[in-house]
């Protein structure tokens, strides 16, 4: 029998979030961690990026729980709203950014087997939303140097959020 199984309701998780800072935020989110993948649900602000443009050498797949975004992959941009699903094979270059009137919320799940590694390239396309690196890095350390850094906290708007 398995000693590491657990459930846990969104609304009780703990949540990090870049909100309110003095550098620039990127949603929050909440995590679960597994050793063979990982999920997450992010919200996202209109205009707020979950991120850095970047690529992963591991599968991602992606669900847009509520409200809109644009996901900008391979240089394009993308706008998703509630229920459409993006995959992302392992070296896909991908960022999403907020959009609509309100936040959204994305349900997050990818492998975690074998090496990971990451690669930020600069994209004209997520600079326009404050997305992109200036240079080049491969370390999330170089990459997030002007990102506010996560702290513990639900997002703001919470009871507006689907599982409110």
């Amino acid at each position: 029998m398995a000693d590491d199984w657990y459930v846990v309701n969104v609304a009780d998780a703990e949540w990090l979030t870049s909100e309110g800072g003095e550098k620039r935020p990127s949603g929050s989110e909440c995590t679960f961690e597994g050793e063979q993948f990982g999920a997450r649900i992010h919200v996202l602000p209109p205009g707020e990026p979950n991120g850095c443009y970047h690529s992963e050498s591991q599968q991602e797949d992606f669900l847009v729980l509520a409200g809109e975004c644009i996901v900008i992959v391979e240089g394009e941009e993308r706008r998703l709203k509630q229920w459409d699903f993006f995959h992302s094979p392992a070296g896909t270059e991908h960022v999403f950014v907020g959009a609509g009137d309100g936040p959204c919320t994305i349900f997050m799940v990818g492998t975690r087997i074998g090496e990971w590694t990451v690669r930020y390239p600069v994209s004209e396309v997520a600079a326009r939303h404050g997305a992109s690196v200036e240079r080049e890095v491969t370390s999330p350390d170089e990459a997030y140097t002007d990102f506010e850094p996560s702290r513990r906290g639900k997002p703001s708007g919470w009871n507006d959020l689907p599982w409110a």
